[in-house]
């Protein structure tokens, strides 16, 4: 009974087991397939696959409140007016999803008064706190998240939800309004914080803002966020008590233990790229549903060949890739005559349908010519002028011809380049010039195309005369030592 059950249990697995013959998939151990939509189209994503700029530079300006603290912007109906301002650098992950490296300060003013008889003494205390703030945020853009699929309007309005934290510093300075009634001492009427920017002044912060899409470069934003600083001091109220006066405690008047505040400020951010639109305003079911909506609304009827087959090649002109195949080649499905080698050639004119070879030889190889032909014949007659290591021009048609063949031999092949001179100066200097004539033709030959490898240059001064009898030199006439003053070539 139990192995009946068993069977039972197992009849789903088998009825919706995939089919793997149904998926194509790739096994390149580069790029291997990843299964997670079944697609065998995977390929690196690069800076060349980017369709969307997705990086800017955002500013922006306005009014700063503490909102709770042991000394507030809102005190006894007046608002104490602060300022703030911030740039950041953004960093587009995803359509929904940003980072932002921001930088920001300000100043807040704040008022408190002690409870009881301390504060009818003190009066009103008014603080002020300047503060720089490093932060890193997460932007998540709602809009994106919650857009309609049907909503087909203009994308301009966008809702943002930002969440961060980091690292600030402030100075912060109370002063009574009736600072000498306190017997506290002179001089010590006065309450000063300097906290300094390190890793026990962390803060958090949390907001809103709604953005709007001027141009392809520009967005203007309002933003509105709650910043929880995780001091006690951050209001100006000082520490616990004050050290001559255990009842001046400004830091008590409540008991929590975080002075927060609120910033609102107007901003601007300018998209760097460039490409025409920014990550954070592609909506991707926008564009999907647009290409769609475009193929549900395409004319049905529609003319076949309506621009005619103009080479009668068998392909309509309308796709078409070449409009001028010469009459009698095979072509493939984009109208192009083919090439089975791909060597350039058509296989109209190619005499080697199927081994590759040059244009000027009708796409078939070039024949490998033996290595004492190119020693007898191929880099005669290279000169140079009398004391130079400079190619004669008339040399060059030589050398051009050198180099094809050179390079027609065998892979393996290999040979010597020999520069020499005539008889005139000592055998040091020829030497060394013969040398120069050597490397001249080499690099000459390496940039027609020649593998360096196939060729060791060589210099033999004046010990490999062409006309021997030239010595001296003066006992010939100057087109023998025109002649001497050459380079020559020699298998290895």
């Amino acid at each position: 009974m139990k192995f009946k059950l068993l069977l039972l249990a197992t009849m789903p697995i088998a009825m919706y087991a995939q089919d793997t013959e149904s998926v194509a998939v790739i096994t390149n151990e580069e790029l291997p397939n990843t299964f997670t939509s079944g697609s065998a189209k995977v390929e690196k994503f690069t800076n060349s696959s980017k369709r969307f700029n997705d990086w800017a530079i955002s500013i922006g300006a306005g009014p700063a409140f503490i909102t709770h603290g042991d000394l507030v912007s809102f005190y006894d109906k007046k608002v104490n007016w602060g300022w703030n301002a911030y740039v950041s650098l953004d960093k587009q992950i995803s359509h929904t999803f940003g980072i932002s490296l921001q930088y920001q300060t300000g100043k807040t003013h704040q008022q408190g008064k002690l409870p009881g008889v301390w504060g009818d003494l003190a009066g009103v205390a008014s603080a002020n706190t300047k503060f720089h703030q490093i932060s890193v945020l997460g932007d998540v853009n709602l809009s994106n998240m919650l857009r309609r699929v049907d909503n087909r309007s203009k994308y301009r309005w966008a809702l943002h939800a930002y969440a961060g934290m980091g690292l600030q510093s402030y100075d912060t300075y109370l002063l009574d309004s009736n600072e000498s009634a306190l017997p506290i001492g002179p001089g010590d009427d006065q309450i000063i914080v300097n906290q300094p920017l390190d890793f026990a002044s962390f803060f958090y912060q949390g907001g809103l803002g709604l953005k709007y899409k001027v141009s392809r470069f520009m967005d203007v934003e309002a933003r509105a966020m709650y910043i929880i600083t995780g001091d006690d001091e951050f209001d100006g109220g000082g520490y616990d008590f004050h050290h001559q006066n255990p009842q001046v405690a400004y830091n008590r008047i409540n008991s929590s233990r975080s002075d927060n505040m609120m910033t609102f400020n107007l901003g601007a951010s300018f998209k760097i790229g460039k490409h025409e639109s920014h990550l954070t305003w592609h909506d991707p079911l926008q564009e999907l549903y647009g290409k769609v909506h475009i193929l549900e609304n395409a004319s049905k009827d529609f003319t076949v060949c309506e621009r005619g087959d103009q080479d009668n090649d068998g392909v309509c002109d309308d796709w078409d890739r070449q409009l001028d195949t010469p009459a009698g080649a095979r072509v493939d499905g984009a109208g192009v005559a083919l090439d089975l080698d791909l060597d350039g050639v058509i296989d109209l004119y190619d005499e080697c349908v199927t081994v590759p070879g040059p244009v000027e030889n009708k796409g078939c190889p070039y024949t490998k010519q033996p290595i004492t032909d190119i020693s007898t014949k191929a880099l005669e007659g290279i000169e140079f002028d009398l004391d130079k290591y400079v190619i004669r021009p008339k040399s060059y048609s030589k050398l051009n011809a050198t180099a094809e063949v050179i390079k027609s031999t065998e892979s393996d092949a290999q040979f010597k380049v020999i520069g020499a001179t005539d008889d005139r100066g000592s055998h040091e200097y020829n030497q060394k010039l013969s040398e120069k004539r050597a490397n001249s033709v080499v690099n000459y030959l390496i940039d027609k195309g020649v593998k360096r490898s196939k060729l060791t240059p060589e210099g033999r001064g004046k010990r490999d005369l062409k006309y021997p009898e030239c010595v001296p030199a003066s006992k010939c006439p100057e087109w023998k030592n025109e002649a001497n003053r050459r380079v020559f070539f020699e298998s290895k």
